[in-house]
């Protein structure tokens, strides 16, 4: 399944519960959230692709938590997808802080998303769809072998990722041990990718995340 060209997203500012945090520690447990996230995007028919805390591109100190999701019939979600499944999370979560749990410990943005063009390989199918396509695989600090990666991806094979690298050819990556990767934005791919269905495209806010913060967890 091929994505589509653009990704549509959708946010909101909310306010997490806990008073204070210890700085340096983890603000979210990222583990948590994925187990609350994922049944409201599977009542919705999507699959979840990614969660994660990253600093808001808002410019107000706040954090952001990322969805990215996906509907499986066309690989993308747009707009109203995008809202559907942000009412759903937001309702989720304040049941859940209701009840007294602590999710996030203190204001971040809430953000629904595609995955976009470059989209993030994040489950093992990901590297087997994607397979032909050129791709940046990071491996997690101390891999005994070259710990960047890029080249095309072959697929999966068992528990290994398979890449052509283009210095060191043909690699087989443990699944398990792989830090980061996603796509890498070339001509072959967006000629492969469906065009998002423009509909509304005027209120579309165009997803325009930089890949800073991974790059930087990458070091």
């Amino acid at each position: 399944m091929l994505a589509p060209r653009g990704a549509g997203t959708i946010g909101l500012l909310r306010h997490g519960r806990g008073l204070c945090f210890v700085c340096g520690a983890d603000l979210a447990d990222i583990a948590r959230l994925t187990r609350l996230i994922e049944p409201e995007a599977a009542a919705l028919g999507f699959e979840l692709v990614r969660v994660a805390m990253m600093p808001s591109e808002a410019g107000d100190g706040a954090q952001s938590l990322q969805i990215m999701a996906e509907d499986p019939a066309t690989g993308q979600l747009v707009l109203d997808q995008c809202a559907a499944l942000s009412r759903r999370v937001s309702d989720a979560i304040d049941a859940a802080e209701e009840a007294g749990e602590v999710l996030i410990e203190e204001a971040y943005h809430l953000e629904v998303s595609s995955p976009g063009i470059d989209r993030p390989l994040t489950r093992p199918k990901d590297f087997a769809n994607w397979a032909g396509f050129d791709a940046r695989i990071v491996m997690e600090k101390g891999y005994a072998g070259q710990r960047v990666n890029k080249g095309v991806l072959g697929g999966l094979e068992d528990d290994f990722v398979l890449i052509t690298e283009a210095k060191a050819g043909a690699v087989k990556l443990p699944l398990a041990e792989i830090h980061s990767a996603r796509l890498v934005l070339t001509d072959a791919l967006i000629a492969a990718t469906r065009p998002l269905d423009t509909s509304g495209a005027e209120e579309l806010l165009e997803d325009n995340t930089t890949h800073d913060e991974e790059e930087k967890a990458d070091d």
